[in-house]
């Protein structure tokens, strides 16, 4: 066999990413959805001269913006899937498409906070009915992709968290960054309805820029907790995850005595993690043995083991 034939029987091909086209198609519909009622808010607060109406439909143009994005990563995470100068896959385009849509979260949520404070000491006239027929309308169509953009079980490998769903590691971060935009425009609407009933009803003017306060720092909390998530997989800040002990112990706890010397993870798509090791044992053993043990994990889809032999005794078994 010459070197090409035994290079060619030693390839893997992996596919890192499986996609999600249920999770692209309901973002693309709830971000055609969103335009409209964008468009349906803006024409509203101008035909009756209402700035809360107007300033929620621009409100809810940078959540379509942000749809439009995780809509967008998706399409080029699928389009370089085949491109060999991504070493590991295109998943981490999803990962930086949650990622900027978070800071974008963000942003909403420093402009509601300013505006709600600038609301609060320079109450304008509200046109009241026609503000809250809209609002319904806007919350029944943000409630409707919140549906679309829940997360599906079958989809989320949630198996794969051991307990610490803290990591996400299993479930779509892209998905979750559009759920998130369409949830917080929910709680907003909610909020807006409450505080405009008491206002027409009531004569609390105040409660609508109160609610925007509550409502900003709201979508801050959930931005935040996404900015985590998905940092920590752009970061490679892995070597805490649940993951990394079943690879110790699938090395080192096995019939051959071994030590990991240096260990590297990292993850590669939902739920899928690719490993470097440099393993010392007195044993005569190569990587095969250890990569078969540590491939038993389903979650890791490529082990790198480079081995070097110790004297005999050198390693405790």
């Amino acid at each position: 066999m010459n070197l090409d034939s035994l290079a060619a029987s030693r390839r893997h091909s992996h596919a890192f990413n499986d996609g999600n086209p249920i999770a692209e198609h309901n973002t693309r519909r709830a971000m055609a959805l969103t335009l409209v009622m964008m468009v349906v808010e803006i024409a509203g607060g101008w035909w009756f001269n209402s700035m809360a109406l107007l300033a929620d439909g621009w409100h809810m143009s940078s959540h379509a913006l942000a749809l439009g994005l995780s809509a967008f990563a998706y399409a080029c995470a699928r389009r370089y899937a085949e491109d060999h100068r991504f070493a590991f896959g295109t998943w981490k385009i999803e990962i930086l498409g949650g990622y900027t849509s978070a800071i974008l979260l963000l942003g909403v949520a420093a402009l509601m906070a300013v505006q709600s404070v600038d609301r609060l000491f320079h109450p304008s006239a509200i046109h009241y009915p026609q503000a809250i027929t809209i609002a319904i309308v806007g919350l029944a169509v943000n409630l409707l992709c919140v549906w679309w953009l829940r997360d599906h079980p079958a989809h989320s490998h949630g198996h794969h968290d051991h307990g610490h769903g803290h990591h996400h590691h299993g479930h779509d971060l892209n998905q979750r960054s559009a759920y998130l935009h369409v949830a917080a425009d929910a709680a907003t609407s909610v909020l807006a309805i409450v505080a405009l009933f008491g206002g027409m009803y009531f004569g609390a003017v105040w409660l609508d820029p109160v609610m925007g306060l509550v409502g900003a720092a709201l979508v801050s909390l959930w931005a935040w907790g996404l900015i985590r998530d998905s940092s920590r997989i752009l970061l490679d800040a892995e070597m805490d995850a649940p993951v990394v002990a079943e690879i110790r112990e699938a090395i080192e706890g096995g019939e051959v005595p071994a030590r990991i010397s240096d260990l590297h993870v990292w993850q590669v798509g939902r739920g899928k993690f690719a490993c470097a090791a440099e393993v010392v044992t007195p044993s005569a053993v190569d990587s095969d043995h250890f990569r078969r043990a540590i491939c038993v994990h389903e979650e890791i889809v490529h082990a790198t083991i480079e081995v070097r032999n110790a004297p005999i005794g050198a390693v405790a078994a």
